[in-house]
């Protein structure tokens, strides 16, 4: 077997920091625990189309409140500030509170997203509902930092957050979004092999691994007993043919596929 290097000399002056969370309910039928998915507008540039989990870029605010929570928290500022972004994204994008202490209900949940997307920062919106950042709610699943890109590349921590029985409303963002649903990883691979649905490489090796567990639990225990190593995708020739490949060693049951078939955004 032969790999090549494929990222450009310039990778670390493109990167962008940023952070996803995998939101998990119970099904409400029981079964299989079901996981939030956000479809990407086709006009955007990276991943347009694409159907992916919650998240994005984090933001000076984001740095700017993990730091303060530094002292108390402990730990890496970049996990913090990635902890922060996943909460306001997921709040931003789909009406969602995540990893937040205090009262929360339907009708706090729609004026804090409101203020939250007029105002931009999370920091504001927490003093004014009386909330709480726990971001030990947010447990790490893995980070990939896919330097084969030639334009954008984004550093991406992944994080799981637990709903339980899922009594929520979700609204789609139509600035970034177009739809908003519910499935299992399982659903999700077959959505993607019926031409449903559009996933990228990393989603799809995502959700091969979370197709793995029956519940939240079983994710978040497998998550804190697995390395989270930065995942950098590389080409790797098996018998004549380019695969697009992740390192083993790091959860995943399934670790590439052949190049042509990947979809990287």
């Amino acid at each position: 077997m032969e790999t090549h290097d494929i990222e450009p000399e310039n990778w670390l002056s493109k990167t962008t920091p940023a952070a996803t969370v995998i939101i998990f309910r119970h099904a409400p039928a029981g079964g299989a625990p079901q996981i939030l998915m956000v479809e990407r507008n086709a006009s955007l540039k990276f991943a347009g189309g694409a159907t992916v989990f919650p998240g994005g870029k984090i933001d000076p605010s984001d740095f700017s409140l993990a730091e303060s929570l530094g002292q108390s928290a402990g730990g890496d500022l970049g996990d913090l500030a990635a902890r922060v972004a996943a909460v306001r994204e997921t709040l931003e994008e789909t009406g969602l509170v995540v990893g937040i202490s205090g009262e929360v209900d339907g009708r706090l949940a729609a004026e804090a997203r409101r203020m939250l997307i007029s105002g931009g920062d999370l920091a504001p919106v927490l003093a004014e509902f009386g909330w709480e950042l726990e971001i030990d709610r947010l447990v790490p699943f893995a980070r990939w930092w896919p330097k084969h890109r030639t334009e954008r590349i984004f550093d991406t921590r992944f994080y799981l957050a637990d709903l339980g029985t899922g009594a929520v409303d979700i609204e789609v963002d139509a600035t970034e979004n177009r739809h908003l649903f519910w499935a299992s990883a399982r659903e999700a691979l077959d959505l993607a092999e019926e031409g449903k649905i559009k996933v990228i490489f990393p989603t799809r090796r995502n959700l091969e691994r979370l197709a793995l567990f029956g519940n939240f639990d079983e994710a978040r225990n497998h998550a804190e007993t697995t390395p989270i190593g930065t995942i950098s995708p590389f080409v790797e020739e098996r018998e004549g043919r380019r695969w697009l490949m992740i390192p083993d060693g790091l959860g995943y049951p399934v670790r590439g596929e052949p190049l042509e078939m990947a979809q990287r955004g």
